[in-house]
C-alpha cells in the first residue's frame, strides 16, 4: 500500500539525494544522416546583376542622393546653409513676383507720317517716337515701347497732309507722356 504524497513528511532539501547524471533526460535518438543543404541561385543573381550594371548602377546613384539629401550641409564644411532644416534645397535666387496689373487706356495719336501709319494694321506692336527739331538741338527720343495698335480710322482728305490717326493701347501714366510729346514734337512709329 503506499502513501499519498500529502501524507509523506516532507524530506529537506540537504538530506535528499541527487538523481545520477542523464536520468532526469530523454533518452538519445540517432539522427540521420542527409547531404548538405546548398542554396542554389547566389551566382545567378550575381550574374544577372552584372548583365543590368546601368540599373544597378542608377539605383546606387539614387540611393546615394537620397542619402546626401537626408544628411544634409555639414556645419563646418558650409556655414552658410547651416541653419536650414535638413532635406530642402537652396533657394539661390529670389522668387519674382509678378507686377500688379497695369491700368490701361485708349490713347489716340497724331503720326507725322501718314505713309507710315498705312503699313500697320491692328494688333501691330509699336514704339513711339518723338522728334523733337534738329535745328533747335532736340533729340530723339522712345516715348512709348511695344504699345499695341487698337485701332487705324480712316483718314479725312484734309488731314492726311498733317499726319494720319492712330489709337493705341498704354498704360496711364505713358498716354500723358504720349499727349505732352505730341503738343511739342513730331511723332513717329517703329514697328517691333
Amino acid at each position: 500500500m503506499s502513501v499519498p504524497p500529502s501524507l509523506c513528511p516532507a524530506v529537506p532539501p540537504s538530506l535528499r539525494v541527487p538523481r545520477p547524471l542523464g536520468t532526469d533526460a530523454p533518452a538519445t535518438c540517432e539522427v540521420p544522416h542527409f547531404e548538405p543543404v546548398r542554396v542554389r541561385g547566389g551566382r545567378y543573381q550575381l550574374d544577372r546583376l552584372l548583365r543590368h550594371r546601368r540599373r544597378a548602377l542608377a539605383a546606387g546613384l539614387a540611393v546615394t542622393a537620397a542619402a546626401l539629401v537626408a544628411a544634409g550641409p555639414d556645419a563646418a564644411t558650409d556655414p552658410l546653409h547651416a541653419e536650414r532644416p535638413r532635406g530642402h534645397p537652396v533657394v539661390t535666387q529670389p522668387v519674382r513676383r509678378h507686377a500688379p496689373p497695369v491700368d490701361m487706356v485708349t490713347a489716340p495719336v497724331r503720326i507725322a507720317d501718314a505713309a507710315t501709319v498705312r503699313l500697320l494694321r491692328p494688333g501691330d506692336r509699336v514704339d513711339v517716337i518723338a522728334a523733337g527739331d534738329p535745328a533747335a538741338g532736340g533729340e530723339a527720343r522712345v516715348i512709348a515701347r511695344g504699345v499695341r495698335v487698337t485701332r487705324l480710322p480712316e483718314p479725312a482728305d484734309a488731314a492726311a497732309e498733317s499726319g494720319a490717326l492712330i489709337v493705341l493701347s498704354v498704360p496711364r501714366d505713358t498716354a500723358a507722356r504720349l499727349v505732352g510729346a505730341s503738343a511739342t514734337a513730331r511723332l513717329a512709329v517703329t514697328v517691333c
